[in-house]
C-alpha cells in the first residue's frame, strides 16, 4: 500500500475518533470515555503527521518531554477552583501556537499560493486575539484583574479601527508578502491588542460563555492553521472545536437569555449600582442542628451547585449527605444551571470528582417542574442562578434569565459565608424569602456538621 494512502486512512480514523469522542463528552456518564477516545485520535494524528514532514525529532521529543512535565504538574497540583482559568491558558496556548505556525510558514518561504497567505494572515490575526484575549479572562478568573466590566468612552469605536486597522494591513501583506513584514509585524501586534480590548469590557458574570467562545476562536485559528501547513487532520480537528464551541456559546447565551452581540458588548455588570442601606425583608439564619432536623424529616431534597461548591472544595461532602439522605428514604437530585460557576460544564466537573451518580444530575429546564414537590432545596453559592428577580424585575440586569425555580421548594438553606453579592454582583432576593434559610458559614465545614449530625442520630 501506498505510504501517502497509509497516512491518509490513519487521519481518517483520528476525524472519526475526535467526532465520536465530542459525541461522547455531551454526556457526564460517557464524557471521560470520549476524552480518552479524543486522545486516541490525537496520538493517531500526531504520530502520521511527524512520519510525514521529515521533521527533527530530537526537539519533538524534547517538547513532548516538557510539555507532559508541565501537563502533569498542571493535572496534580492545580485545584478545581482554578480550573476555570487554567482552561483559558490553555485556549491561550492553543491561539499562539497557532499564530506561531503562520509566522513559521511566513519565515519558511514566501513563494505560495494566495490561499496559503490568506490563512496565515487568519491564523495570526485569530490565534493573536485568542492568545491575548485568553490571558485576560484568565486574570479576571484568578483576580489578578479585576472580574467586573471596564468600559470606557469610545472602546466600540477603538475595538472597530483596531479592527479595520487589521484588515487594512491584511490587505497590504496579502498583496505583496515578501515587501510588507512590517505590516505582518503590525497584524500581529494589533490583534494582540485586540483581544486584549475586546475581553476587558466584559464582566466576571459573563466569563462562562467568554470560555466557551474563546475556545472556538482557539478552533478556528487552529483550522486557519491546517489550511496555513495543508494538514488535513488539523483542519477537521480546528473546525470541530470551532463549530462545537460556537454552540456551546449559543446554548450559554440562551441559558442567560442574552445574545453573543449583548454578551461581547454590553458590560454586563458595569452599571449595576446596589442601594445602601436599602431594605428588602428580613434574612432568617438557621444553625446546622436545625437544619438538620428538617432535612431528617425530608423526603425530597435538591442541590443547586455554584461557584461557592468550588471555592469550598465540598464537592465530597455534598456526595455524603446525599448518600445518607438516601439511606434516610429520602429521593436526591441535583439541579445544574448551564452558566453555574466559571465555565462551561464546571457544576459537572465537580460531581463527578466525588462521583455523584450520573443520574441524579438534572438540567435546569428537567428539574424546575418538580420543585413544587420538594421539601428541602439546598442551595450552595448559587447567587445569580436562582435569583427569582430574573422572572419578575424589569430593572434588573438579569431579567429574562432563565433560572432554577429553587424559591418554589417547601423550604430552601441558603449556603453562604456572607450576604455578600454572587459573581455578577446583583443582590438575590431569594435571601429574603419567607420559605429561605441561611446558613452562613464555609459550605464544607456546614455541610460536615450536617453529616455529623446525621451519624449520630
Amino acid at each position: 500500500m501506498d505510504f501517502t494512502i497509509l497516512i491518509n486512512i490513519v487521519y481518517i480514523i483520528a476525524a472519526i475518533l475526535f467526532a465520536l469522542g465530542l459525541k461522547m463528552l455531551s454526556s457526564p456518564e460517557s464524557a471521560r470515555k470520549g476524552n480518552l477516545i479524543s486522545a486516541v485520535g490525537m496520538f493517531l494524528a500526531v504520530v502520521a503527521t511527524l512520519l510525514t514532514k521529515g521533521l527533527s525529532f530530537q526537539w519533538i521529543v524534547l517538547g513532548i518531554f516538557i510539555g507532559s512535565i508541565l501537563g502533569i504538574f498542571a493535572a496534580r497540583l492545580i485545584a478545581m477552583t482554578a480550573m476555570p482559568e487554567m482552561v483559558a491558558l490553555l485556549n491561550g496556548f492553543g491561539g499562539i501556537a497557532s499564530l506561531l505556525v503562520g509566522w513559521a510558514v511566513f519565515h519558511a518561504g514566501l513563494r505560495v499560493e494566495l490561499l496559503t497567505i490568506i490563512t496565515v494572515f487568519l491564523s495570526v490575526l485569530i490565534g493573536g486575539v485568542t492568545f491575548t484575549g485568553s490571558i485576560v479572562a484568565w486574570g479576571k478568573l484568578s483576580g489578578v484583574f479585576p472580574s467586573k466590566s471596564l468600559l470606557f468612552q469610545g472602546q466600540k469605536i477603538l475595538n472597530l479601527t483596531l479592527l479595520l486597522s487589521i484588515l487594512t494591513c491584511g490587505i497590504v501583506f496579502i498583496s505583496n508578502p515578501a515587501a510588507n513584514y512590517q505590516a505582518f509585524l503590525l497584524i500581529v501586534a494589533l490583534s494582540f491588542f485586540l483581544g486584549i480590548s475586546s475581553v476587558i469590557p466584559i464582566g466576571g458574570a459573563d466569563m462562562p460563555v467568554v470560555i466557551s467562545l474563546l475556545n472556538s476562536y482557539s478552533g478556528l485559528a487552529a483550522c486557519a492553521a491546517g489550511f496555513v501547513i495543508k494538514n488535513n487532520i488539523l483542519i477537521v480537528a480546528g473546525a470541530l472545536v470551532g463549530a462545537s464551541g460556537i454552540i456551546l456559546t449559543r446554548i450559554m447565551c440562551k441559558a442567560m437569555n442574552r445574545s453573543i452581540a449583548n454578551v461581547l458588548f454590553s458590560g454586563f455588570g458595569s452599571v449595576i449600582k446596589q442601594a445602601v442601606g436599602e431594605e428588602k425583608g428580613d434574612i432568617k439564619p438557621i444553625n446546622v442542628q436545625d437544619a438538620y432536623l428538617i432535612l431528617e424529616a425530608a423526603k425530597s431534597v435538591v442541590f443547586v451547585p455554584g461557584y461557592g461548591l468550588a471555592v469550598a472544595q465540598a464537592q465530597h461532602v455534598v456526595r455524603e449527605l446525599g448518600g445518607l439522605l438516601e439511606e434516610n428514604g429520602c429521593e436526591v437530585e441535583y439541579a445544574i444551571h448551564p452558566v453555574a460557576g466559571r465555565m462551561p460544564g464546571h457544576m459537572n466537573v465537580l460531581l463527578a470528582e466525588a462521583n455523584v451518580p450520573y443520574d441524579q444530575l438534572f438540567e435546569m429546564d428537567n428539574i424546575n417542574p418538580k420543585f413544587n414537590a420538594v421539601d428541602v432545596c439546598v442551595v450552595i453559592g448559587a447567587n445569580d442562578v436562582v435569583n427569582p428577580a430574573a422572572l419578575h424585575d424589569k430593572t434588573s440586569p438579569i431579567y429574562g434569565m432563565p433560572i432554577i425555580e429553587a424559591y418554589k421548594a417547601k423550604t430552601v438553606f441558603v449556603l453562604k459565608r456572607s450576604m455578600a453579592t454572587g459573581f455578577a454582583g446583583i443582590p438575590n432576593e431569594l435571601f429574603f424569602y419567607e420559605n429561605t434559610r441561611m446558613l452562613f458559614g464555609d459550605a464544607k465545614k456546614t455541610i460536615s456538621g450536617l453529616v455529623a449530625e446525621f451519624k449520630e442520630s
